[in-house]
């Protein structure tokens, strides 16, 4: 999957010879969490981290103890290491399968992945859908996203403001009234909306306001009472909890639109 998001199949499907130090599966999930993910959202970070594992020159398992070390396609020097007659590369990845031999090459597989010296990629701010699948504050609130059918525009290029009720302001509700929204979808939607306003708006300018408009298209207040922000009757506990296409703040009490 990362060759390919890479675009470095057919680089690899040539003539070469090439000398691929290939990580399994369980190696790159001992990566730290997330950072596949950000890999495949950086290709230029990707492409460095697949080249390093890849020599222009066939080197089995016993010329690899011998040499040492070698260059390779991302430009940096990897090592090879005889440890009581097993193979490492940088001191902390193990051979585990040696020489699988290729028509344009050799595979030597590794239980680690390597990363090239002073290695550093930016990992992608995630959007506000992701922010609240990751919070387990917010599962009644992504169920009901999910319900409404506005995951894909919460994750969309918009800049979104979100004023997200917890679990518990979910539950605060009166009984059965979380069942009834989930079986009437144009009401949940509506509450939804209700909770969204366009544009990326921070704690500093939310103050600033005495109302704002919604996505639903009813307006909702702001106050400042004692140093603390109400938005309507809601109380913003959490603030600027910022993604890549907008912001949440945090309330504990779940928004109604007003009756028509």
């Amino acid at each position: 999957a990362a060759l390919q998001a890479a675009d470095l199949v057919g680089a690899l499907s040539g003539d070469g010879p090439f000398t691929v130090l290939a990580p399994t599966d369980d190696a790159f999930a001992q990566l730290p969490a997330g950072t596949v993910d950000a890999l495949l959202a950086d290709i230029p970070a990707l492409v460095d981290v697949l080249t390093y594992h890849v020599v222009a020159d066939e080197i089995t398992s016993t010329e690899a103890k011998q040499s040492g070390v070698a260059r390779t396609l991302e430009g940096s020097n990897v090592s090879f290491q005889d440890v009581l007659g097993n193979l490492t590369v940088n001191n902390y990845s193990l051979v585990t399968q040696a020489d699988i031999q290729a028509t344009n090459g050799v595979i030597h597989v590794i239980n680690r992945v390597i990363l090239p010296p002073d290695f550093a990629f930016t990992e992608p701010t995630p959007t506000i859908v992701d922010i609240a699948v990751a919070d387990d504050r917010f599962e009644t609130l992504v169920t009901a996203l999910a319900a409404a059918d506005l995951v894909d525009t919460l994750a969309g290029e918009g800049e979104f403001t979100v004023f997200a009720p917890t679990d518990d302001a979910f539950a605060a509700l009166p009984a059965g009234t979380i069942e009834a929204l989930l079986s009437d979808i144009p009401a949940l939607t509506e509450i939804l909306l209700y909770h969204v306003v366009d544009g990326t708006v921070l704690a500093e300018d939310v103050v600033t306001l005495s109302s704002a408009t919604t996505l639903q298209g009813d307006d909702v207040t702001v106050t400042v009472e004692n140093g603390s922000v109400f938005i309507n009757d809601a109380q913003v506990i959490i603030t600027d909890i910022v993604a890549s296409n907008g912001v949440i703040h945090v309330i504990d009490t779940v928004l109604l639109p007003p009756a028509e």
